[in-house]
């Protein structure tokens, strides 16, 4: 029989870590403050024949009401706890169907390096940084699934109200706001996973600019109608997606907030946008990657 990831939880507390221990769990052995002080926190897991299929990540409350009313399963323990920072809940959700790929492994990285070798080695990164606003390493979890997965279709969102509806149907929310540090509202992109590579997505793109717009208009790309940039005075950011039948299918893709990881990442073979979501207003750096 099959073995996946079918439990999580997280320990804070050394008494904590020692009654997980003794109920079975397996602990991953990478403090999820690394770097910034507070408590010692790692993530536990148990194996089974049910698997956990989404892993997801929320560090405000806009972000927990859609996986409230779409029944994930919160872990009510703050992944930075004791170290400043935003408050930080694990969330997952146990489900079938065509979307849903089982998780077999879940790992976390600590620098640029590990990131890159992750995606070559077919792993999901989630976009939040476990160490958000609170210093120390930049720490990303990543999922391993029982079949190689490929992108079939991206979006994304201004608002929160459609939340329930992407997580209903299918979808993954990219756990990190394009607008991060720019003000504005709160941007999220989503994309959907397919086992099947002769659906999945061939291209992926950025406009920054009408100049950009049109360009990709012109070869053949598909707009996400959301401007990433919403409600900033920068420039109107797109996503574009395009599906040619020809190119190697895109398998995995993120966003890379750190511009001196760009030379790492594209070393080991993903693709960097070097096109910043938040062009024209003073956020955050923020590059879309991804690996074919």
């Amino acid at each position: 029989m099959a073995t996946y990831i079918s439990e999580l939880d997280v320990s804070i507390t050394e008494a904590e870590e020692q009654k997980l221990q003794s109920q079975g769990f397996k602990k991953i052995n990478v403090n999820l403050n690394q770097g910034a002080g507070g408590n010692v926190i790692y993530l536990w897991y148990k194996n089974g024949s049910v698997p956990i299929t989404r892993v997801q990540f929320a560090f405000n409350d806009g972000m927990s009401a859609g996986l409230i009313n779409a029944g994930y399963t919160m872990i009510d323990k703050n992944l930075n706890a004791g170290a400043g920072g935003d408050f930080i809940y694990l969330w997952y959700f146990i489900g079938s169907g065509e979307f849903h790929t089982p998780i077999v492994e879940i790992d976390f990285t600590t620098n640029a390096e590990s990131e890159a070798a992750k995606f070559k080695a077919g792993w999901e990164k989630s976009a939040c940084d476990l160490n958000r606003h609170s210093g120390g390493n930049v720490i990303y979890a990543w999922v391993k699934r029982e079949k190689q997965t490929y992108i079939c279709d991206v979006s994304a969102t201004a608002s929160y109200g459609s939340d329930h509806d992407y997580y209903k149907g299918g979808y993954i929310r990219v756990d990190e706001d394009t607008n991060r540090g720019a003000g504005g509202a709160y941007v999220f992109i989503w994309y959907l996973q397919t086992t099947d590579p002769k659906r999945a997505l061939t291209g992926l793109n950025i406009s920054t600019n009408d100049l950009q717009y049109q360009s990709l208009q012109q070869q053949g790309y598909a707009s996400v109608s959301v401007n990433l940039n919403e409600e900033t005075r920068g420039n109107k950011v797109y996503l574009w997606q395009k599906k040619d039948g020809v190119t190697k299918p895109i398998k995995a893709m993120s966003l890379l907030l750190n511009p001196a990881a760009v030379p790492v990442y594209e070393k080991a073979g993903v693709s960097v946008i070097k096109r910043n979501l938040n062009a024209g207003n003073n956020g955050s750096i923020e590059y879309q990657c991804f690996y074919q």
